[in-house]
């Protein structure tokens, strides 16, 4: 698959997180000789927190996560994934394959069954071939090494065209503090939790209840703002361990929460820039709204639209889809109070298109890689920040032949 257009130059140099080793390798799940496990192994006493789906048809392994979230933190942690089977809609089979993927970590790195963490990606509804995974347990066990997190990176990649990381280092009192991210995600993008698949790590010490809490906060503005194609996955799953071993207690520290923060917002941005078939990332900000609420309805509406996507696809200003997805958004607008722009440039307001308007400067515009959608509802002091890209044939062409 090609890479995207809009893809970082390159994976970035990730810190080593004291006290958690990765490991890779080819499982065979859906395909032969491709990197598509890993298993990260959490020193005793490291704090896991997660943030997940709402679907209502989320898989074993989403379940069976959510059920072990605050589990007691004096032992170590592990966390699995593969790629190829989402074990999504399998049943009592799916069950089944996370209790002896669990169970088989946990007999090797000496941990209770309820402190590993289990994450699949990839097709639904087909069963998960878990004895290809357990049959590569002693080799991941054996490969374990701190500097492993780029490969557990690409591991966990589908129909993604890069593999995805960041990292911030905080001093706080004096100590650096490391967090390092990894996600997964190019299609089925429009989150309801965190998204996708995603798993951060920090040296920070952090209890369980106060690290959920910002995970959570977090999420609502980050991976809960973004789209691709307006679909939320059966399996989306955060999931985030402190391993407390820099000393550093962070409870309610604002320089970490900002560094999370940046973390979690350059892992969606690259989710999104990742968009399948994307050739342009789209930045929805919505102003004035009469509250919130109302801002995130005018923004997913429009970051969501077939005909907006398709526009910006074709380079085409055509802001009358804006206006539409204005209308539909189900939120509080007054035609003859709003403004319409592409970056700075005003195509609508007061009822109708801007005297200043220019058909030229906006298609010029629209020919850029980042494209700028603001809208501004003259309402109230509602605001909201949505993220997208657009709508290709190539989006079509992926996901026609997903299974071929």
């Amino acid at each position: 698959m090609a890479l995207s257009p809009l893809a970082p130059a390159a994976f970035p140099d990730l810190p080593v997180i004291d006290g958690v080793t990765f490991a890779a390798g080819a499982a065979g799940v859906k395909y032969q000789n491709r990197t598509d496990v890993m298993l990260a192994l959490l020193a005793p006493g490291s704090t896991i927190a997660g943030v997940f789906t709402r679907s209502a048809t989320r898989s074993a392994n989403v379940l069976d996560c959510q059920a072990k979230m605050g589990s007691d933190a004096q032992a170590g942690a592990a966390i699995i994934v593969n790629s190829g089977n989402s074990n999504a809609f399998t049943g009592k089979a799916g069950d089944g394959s996370v209790q002896r993927i669990c169970e088989g970590v946990a007999v090797r790195a000496h941990l209770p069954a309820n402190r590993v963490y289990t994450s699949s990606t990839g097709v639904i509804g087909e069963p998960l071939p878990d004895d290809r995974i357990t049959a590569k347990l002693d080799d991941l066990m054996a490969a374990q090494s701190p500097d492993g997190i780029a490969e557990a990176a690409r591991a966990i990649m589908t129909t993604d065209t890069f593999p995805k990381g960041s990292a911030q280092t905080v001093t706080i009192d004096g100590t650096p503090v490391q967090i390092a991210g990894i996600a997964k995600g190019s299609g089925m993008i429009a989150p309801d939790m965190a998204t996708m698949l995603v798993y951060i790590f920090t040296d920070a010490q952090i209890g369980h209840g106060a690290l959920q809490s910002l995970l959570s906060r977090l999420t609502d503005r980050t991976f809960n703002n973004i789209t691709v194609d307006s679909d939320t996955s059966t399996s989306d799953t955060l999931l985030m361990g402190a391993t407390g071993t820099s000393g550093v207690d962070v409870t309610d520290n604002a320089a970490f929460a900002d560094a999370l923060h940046a973390v979690m917002l350059d892992l969606s941005h690259q989710v999104v820039r990742d968009g399948e078939g994307a050739t342009k990332f789209v930045t929805v900000n919505v102003t004035g709204a009469a509250n919130d609420t109302d801002a995130r309805l005018v923004a997913m509406a429009t970051a969501n639209s077939p005909l907006v996507k398709t526009a910006i696809a074709g380079e085409d200003p055509n802001w009358g889809r804006i206006v539409m997805a204005v209308g539909k958004s189900g939120a509080q607008a007054d035609r003859d109070r709003l403004t319409i722009r592409l970056g700075d440039l005003v195509l609508a307001r007061d009822g109708w298109r801007a005297p200043e308007y220019s058909e030229d400067a906006c298609a010029a515009y629209m020919k850029g890689q980042n494209i700028d959608i603001n809208v501004d509802l003259g309402l109230g002091d509602g605001t909201c920040t949505v993220w997208t890209c657009d709508l290709t044939h190539e989006y079509i062409r992926i996901n026609a032949d997903y299974r071929s």
